[in-house]
């Protein structure tokens, strides 16, 4: 090969892309997701299963029928019935959601000496792309606190920032635009990294949803114990008192819900719109104590 000349980068199919970021006996969670009908199933299921010919053609039949098809990337514990923080067996990947500035974002991290080379570029969508890196030795503390540290530094999704973050597969059409977008990814590099690789300021503090999903510690009291419809809002009320788009906010309940709800984009969007009625509302309190005060 001309030295001048770059090297073709790999594209591997949906199966070759699932054996190749997880070792065979791994579980993983599958996502698809129909947004017309709201239909969500998730098939938690061995790396080995989910690249089987048998399951690439049941996905294949429910992404020709209008679903869209997701991986979670972080294997689960052996006995996991869901894809929660506590079910995460160990931090595998981390990533970051590149939503806009198309090529010229992409190249601002490709280019950036603050991250290494990524594993895997995926187009998930016309000027858009998932940027993976395999990694090892991270705690899911020190991943998620990456994970808002990329995606400040890059401008990348702030609601791609969970260890529990589900994200394309390869192979697979985006139904999310009126042409079909078949995704495609790239492979550029076969090394697998430590936290000491990535040379950004990580914040403690970082992650305003760092304790959100955790699972509520017992009580003595029944009272105190919430649903977790009841955190869902909790949670969206604070997100918006942050200043965070309701959009982003319902992204995030509907992605940490899909395992459980029928339709969990509508059930998501009912929620923080509850929040936005209650939220407003103490605003306007607010606002009329600040104005009887000045009279």
């Amino acid at each position: 090969m001309n030295p001048t000349e770059k090297p073709v980068p790999v594209i591997p199919s949906a199966s070759e892309y699932i054996l190749d970021n997880f070792e065979p006996t791994d579980r993983i969670a599958m996502l698809v997701l129909n947004r017309d009908f709201g239909e969500t199933i998730q098939r938690i299921t061995s790396a080995e299963k989910a690249a089987s010919p048998e399951f690439q053609a049941w996905l294949r039949y429910k992404n020709a029928n209008g679903s869209d098809i997701y991986i979670g990337m972080n294997p689960l514990r052996k006995d996991a019935p869901t894809r929660t923080k506590e079910d995460i067996q160990s931090i595998r990947h981390v990533y970051l959601d590149l939503d806009h500035g198309g090529a010229e974002a992409l190249q601002s991290v490709e280019n950036s000496g603050a991250v290494p080379k990524p594993n895997y570029v995926l187009n998930s969508s016309p000027e858009k792309h998932q940027v993976v890196w395999k990694v090892e030795g991270m705690n899911l503390e020190e991943a998620e606190g990456l994970l808002h540290a990329m995606a400040r530094e890059f401008g990348g999704d702030p609601a791609a920032t969970d260890a529990t973050r589900v994200l394309r597969v390869p192979g697979f059409a985006n139904k999310k635009y009126d042409t079909d977008f078949y995704v495609e990814a790239h492979r550029e590099s076969a090394e697998t990294y430590h936290l000491r690789d990535f040379k950004l300021h990580i914040d403690p503090q970082d992650s305003p949803r760092h304790n959100y999903y955790r699972r509520p510690k017992p009580s003595s009291s029944p009272q105190a114990t919430l649903s977790q419809s009841e955190h869902d809002w909790a949670f969206a009320k604070r997100a918006l008192a942050r200043g965070e788009a309701p959009e982003d906010v319902i992204r995030q309940i509907a992605d940490y819900r899909a395992a459980d709800k029928h339709n969990p984009v509508d059930y998501a969007r009912r929620t923080v719109t509850k929040a936005q009625s209650e939220f407003g509302a103490n605003n306007r309190g607010k606002e009329e104590i600040i104005l009887r005060g000045d009279e």
